[in-house]
């Protein structure tokens, strides 16, 4: 539910509220973010054959009393689904420098308006962690690692209630203390306002939240709950004897909503800036101030000698290649040309063979002939010679 704001301005206006949910396909993200806002919201299903990391995102324009809230959902589609899981974290990242980059780009602007500016900002990224029962994944502490220092994370264990509470409360144990000893920070709920110092620091020690998603309603007595039903009996989610969902519905949405936005800018966005003016040639630096007109054409003057660089190479390149096959044109000249001449002279010997060939058997007919014309020759004498003898007689 949403609930009054801290201002008349954001009562006025409304506010944005950016949640990131990381896990895997199946786990429940889609489910608990109905439950939190009691909404329906997009629940299209995703397969886990994706190919790499998606992000999806939308938008919805929710409403109570006077109070308007823009919340956004960024879903992780595919993420821990594939074999090679090395950068599985790289699209997180890029979405949400990308989200800074667009702040950044509109405070840079001479007509600014931040007020109405909508804030795309990951302003806390849900971590859902897969009910071991005994230690974090490696590729949860990996990708935690590289998002701790860009956005607000609290983990939750998701499905919470396929592990026993001894169980449960050793995995939790187990998480916080990996996620110490590999220098993991997680937002923690502040302690510094008196009104909500105390409840926030025994937030602090029950994290991560174990919790349970329904979208069910079940029959409890003569009472309807949200919960799973088993066998065995129901899970309420809204049962903080069951699980921690509630308190995790209070920290996030009533208590400390503000805070998460104020940390966003204040110590993420910021640390972004900083890093971005820094490459802009901008510093705090007294002794050498650097104006954004000259901090403009010396970026300029070095995009322009990259350009002349690439535009160099590629010409080299282009040269190089059109002298390769240059000389490759030449060679396969040289080898059709010994080629040709190779085939040229073995039809001239092939000729020459047929021509004797053909002389020799002309020369055969020719002998032929002549030894047939004197056969018949001999023939006719010798018929004559008879003829001759008969008429004596």
């Amino acid at each position: 539910a949403v609930v009054s704001t801290q201002s008349t301005g954001c009562v006025n206006l409304g506010f944005d509220m950016n949640i990131l949910c990381v896990g895997e396909t199946g786990i429940g993200k889609s489910t608990l973010m109905d439950c939190l806002f009691k909404a329906n919201f997009d629940d299209t299903v995703h397969s886990h054959k994706s190919p790499g990391v998606e992000i999806s995102e939308h938008i919805y324009n929710l409403k109570e009393g006077n109070v308007k809230l823009r919340l956004a959902i960024v879903d992780s589609v595919g993420y821990g689904d594939q074999i090679n899981k090395e950068n599985s974290f790289k699209p997180l990242v890029d979405f949400i420098d990308e989200q800074f980059e667009n702040y950044l780009q509109e405070e840079l602007k001479i007509k600014r308006d931040l007020v109405t500016f909508h804030d795309s900002r990951v302003h806390v990224c849900l971590y859902f962690l897969v009910p071991t029962g005994h230690s974090i994944r490696s590729l949860d502490l990996v990708t935690m690692k590289a998002l701790d220092k860009k956005c607000n994370i609290i983990p939750i264990i998701a499905k919470s209630d396929t592990v026993s509470k001894s169980e449960l409360d050793t995995f939790k144990a187990n998480i916080m203390e990996e996620l110490r000893d590999n220098d993991v920070e997680i937002y923690t709920f502040p302690t510094d306002d008196e009104t909500v110092a105390e409840v926030n620091k025994d937030m602090n020690e029950m994290m991560p939240f174990a919790v349970v998603g329904s979208r069910e309603d079940v029959k409890v007595g003569e009472t309807t709950v949200r919960g799973r039903e088993y066998p065995w009996g129901v899970v309420e989610i809204e049962n903080e004897q069951h699980c921690d969902f509630v308190k995790l519905r209070e920290m996030l949405i009533r208590t400390n909503m503000e805070d998460l936005r104020e940390v966003t800018h204040r110590k993420h966005y910021e640390l972004y800036r900083r890093g971005k003016l820094k490459q802009m040639g901008i510093t705090d630096d007294g002794a050498h101030p650097v104006s954004l007109q000259e901090t403009y054409e010396q970026k300029r003057a070095e995009h322009l000698e990259e350009l002349q660089r690439i535009e160099n190479e590629m010409r080299q390149n282009f040269v190089n290649k059109v002298r390769e096959k240059d000389l490759e044109l030449k060679r396969n000249e040289k080898e059709l040309a010994a080629k040709y001449e190779g085939l040229r002279k073995e039809n001239n010997e092939e000729k020459k063979r047929l021509d004797e060939e053909r002389k020799k058997l002309d020369d055969d007919l020719a002998a032929l002939k002549k030894k047939r014309e004197d056969l018949e020759r001999a023939n006719a004498e010798h018929a004559n010679g008879q003829n001759t003898k008969s008429k004596k007689k």
